[in-house]
């Protein structure tokens, strides 16, 4: 008897009411063409669970989530939400910090009619997430950014050996699995003790992988190297906020942030989100581009595979990422991919590749 794994959804604020639903649409007929059975578990989060909960991250959702296998999580705009809660740490920041899911694994692949700025790039930024110059997660208990005076604004950024030493192994075997080439990104020329410790503890985690090839660059000339010659880089592993801006650069360059797609993971559980932003300018008009949530859900399906031994969840994972480039491949995409289909419309006909090849196999 096959194993049923339970995955919460959370459709978020903006786009996230459309784009979640449409992950898990196309992710239930990849995983039934698969043979994986899900069930999914639907959570309040966000803006309407402050309506409904009084916060937007209730602590049933959060105890519900403790119990699952993985969850979806859709963008939040919580710089609309009312105070207290739009000066508190985000959603995201609160499940990243609660669960401890420190990390960020963002590819950036280019698709095939997806009118790339690099058609060929295909590279893995893992991003460390817990701490570094993110200051509202950085520390146990309130933030690192603080203001003595109503002119003077502070920021600690913080990098220990432990928690660098536990992505960079992440980073290193997926390196491993992949082209067996590994970038680390830092600033060491400036911010010598903090990122300089981030390099060495890399540095020091390479000699258990002789078998990756191992380079470095400071943040800025990583910014060019990224545009200039995206298909050369393979896997990078940074720190917190360089590796937000970098991933957000290499997803351009990939097609767009759109495509996009995201896992934070810890050790036991892992969250898919996609790297975009919730585009409340249009939310509800559905015109959304779908395919980094849905592809974060492959990442999930692929991640779950992994940890459990369940080829049918990777297998799920391809079925999924084989839909969606073969449905751009054909010219149906979104608008800001230069198509004309509406979400459900791009949606609809994923579902139909993913049944069609199901049953030409």
């Amino acid at each position: 008897m096959s194993t049923t794994y339970r995955l919460g959804v959370l459709d978020g604020d903006g786009i996230g009411p459309e784009i979640v639903p449409s992950s898990v649409e196309i992710a239930t007929a990849a995983a039934a063409v698969a043979g994986a059975r899900v069930d999914w578990v639907t959570l309040p989060l966000g803006a309407a669970a402050i309506a409904t909960h009084g916060t937007p991250v209730p602590e049933e959702t959060k105890d519900a989530l403790a119990g699952l296998d993985g969850w979806y999580l859709g963008p939040h705009d919580s710089v609309s939400y009312p105070e207290p809660h739009k000066s508190a740490l985000n959603p995201s920041g609160t499940l990243r910090k609660h669960f401890q899911l420190f990390a960020n694994i963002r590819p950036a692949k280019s698709f095939p009619g997806a009118q790339a700025v690099c058609d060929s790039a295909d590279l893995v930024i893992v991003r460390e997430n817990t701490e570094g110059f993110y200051a509202d997660r950085n520390t146990f208990a309130g933030t690192g950014e603080f203001m003595p005076t109503p002119d003077t604004a502070i920021m600690m950024g913080i990098i220990t050996r432990q928690a660098t030493e536990r992505v960079a192994r992440v980073a290193f075997d997926l390196a491993r699995s992949r082209r067996k080439k590994l970038t680390i990104v830092h600033k060491a020329n400036v911010l010598k003790l903090t990122t300089g410790l981030f390099r060495t503890v890399c540095q020091d985690v390479a000699r258990d992988y002789p078998d990756v090839r191992v380079d470095d660059f400071h943040i800025d000339a990583m910014t060019v190297h990224l545009v200039r010659r995206a298909q050369d880089f393979d896997v990078i592993v940074t720190e917190n906020m360089f590796g937000d801006i970098l991933s957000d650069l290499a997803g351009e360059i990939s097609g767009s942030l759109g495509t996009a797609p995201s896992i934070n993971a810890s050790a036991t559980t892992a969250m898919a989100q996609a790297s975009h932003g919730s585009a409340p300018d249009i939310a509800g008009q559905n015109i959304a581009n779908p395919v980094a949530m849905i592809l974060s859900g492959a990442m999930l399906f692929e991640w779950l595979g992994a940890r459990h031994g369940d080829p049918a969840l990777a297998n799920t994972a391809k079925i999924i990422e084989s839909g969606v480039a073969g449905t751009i491949a054909a010219g149906i995409s979104t608008r800001d991919l230069g198509g004309s289909a509406s979400t459900t419309e791009f949606t609809a006909a994923v579902v139909k590749a993913i049944t069609a090849d199901a049953g030409q196999n």
